[in-house]
């Protein structure tokens, strides 16, 4: 955490901060030992805020769940189908089992965070996407009026569409990777260990719905990047984890995915306005300034106590730069 954590703050003010440690931050009590212990870890003058959330389970109990959104401490639950993603074992594999959770969730307006897939073996990983919209989004939204979810890390043109189309009382995240890459750039000339997440990158349709979808103006799509560090040689092993750490070169990626789109008019509204409006907490006032200059020299790795973490590399040149004015966006 002390490795990484100052890459996090330099350029942002706040995250979302997922909850699924091991074990997983399940209570309020949990969450805010989580907190403090960020907040212990920060670079001394270093300005950030954690907005906690907590890990659901088919044992969590919705009145801590209220009590700890009342203190103003968790901001969102997190949905994990079980075996989904990192950690996730202690997910939900009955989703009737947290029924009396989400009514509650929707009683308090406390927004659910999704990771939307489905984990059957017989579904192609591919498809698990599509498939958890269908058969688990959608009925957990029709059965639980009010209830306000953001799917994260959308993946698919599916997601894309069906969150295009619903209310204000649903948004989505879309990560640096997804906009950037498709799976040819994983897989084709040889296997890159560091371009995998969950959800896996698509086809290059797909990541071109989702680069519509982000610079479109539609409100309802803003950043998650989904920042998720492992040690080097972990990602690069025989059985590699999920996921890549994109925070120290995010917004340069970002402005170059935009800039290719002639929409940068809309970058600002993406990372600093929608996701803040989604949420209901204030728009930061601070702000930092992107120029596009020489090409961008960023560390390939980062040095932790865990061992050296491997920077997303997008595979191609990035010309925008961040000037620092304060705060991050």
């Amino acid at each position: 955490m002390e490795g990484v954590l100052p890459w996090s703050a330099r350029h942002f003010a706040r995250a979302i901060v997922m909850p699924n440690l091991v074990p997983p931050v399940v209570t309020g009590a949990q969450a805010a030992a989580y907190r403090d212990r960020i907040l212990a870890a920060l670079p001394e003058g270093a300005s950030f805020e954690p907005l906690m959330t907590l890990y659901l389970t088919e044992d969590t109990d919705p009145e801590d769940v209220a009590a700890a959104h009342a203190s103003g401490l968790v901001k969102a639950v997190k949905l994990y189908p079980a075996g989904a993603t990192t950690n996730s074992a202690s997910g939900v594999s009955n989703f009737d089992n947290v029924r009396n959770v989400l009514e509650r969730m929707a009683e308090i307006g406390l927004p659910l965070c999704v990771h939307g897939e489905v984990t059957r073996n017989e579904i192609d990983i591919f498809d698990r996407e599509a498939v958890f919209i269908d058969e688990v989004l959608d009925p957990i939204r029709r059965t639980t009026p009010g209830l306000r979810v953001v799917m994260e890390h959308i993946t698919t043109a599916d997601a894309a569409m069906y969150a295009s189309e619903a209310g204000s009382d649903l948004g989505a995240t879309i990560t640096v990777q997804h906009l950037m890459l498709d799976r040819n750039d994983m897989l084709v000339g040889g296997i890159r260990p560091h371009y995998y997440c969950l959800p896996i990158l698509k086809r290059r349709t797909h990541r071109e719905a989702l680069v519509k979808a982000a610079t479109g103006g539609d409100q309802r799509f803003f950043l998650g990047t989904d920042s998720a560090p492992h040690a080097t040689d972990t990602k690069e092993n025989a059985c590699g984890c999920a996921g890549c750490f994109t925070a120290p070169v995010a917004l340069s990626c970002l402005a170059d995915v935009f800039e290719e789109a002639d929409a940068l008019d809309q970058l600002a509204a993406f990372i600093s306005l929608n996701g803040p409006k989604f949420y209901g907490v204030p728009v930061n006032d601070e702000t930092i300034t992107l120029e596009k200059g020489a090409s961008l020299d960023w560390p390939k790795q980062i040095d932790t106590g865990a061992g050296p973490v491997t920077v997303f590399d997008a595979g191609r040149p990035l010309y925008w730069h961040v000037r620092e004015n304060g705060a991050g966006a």
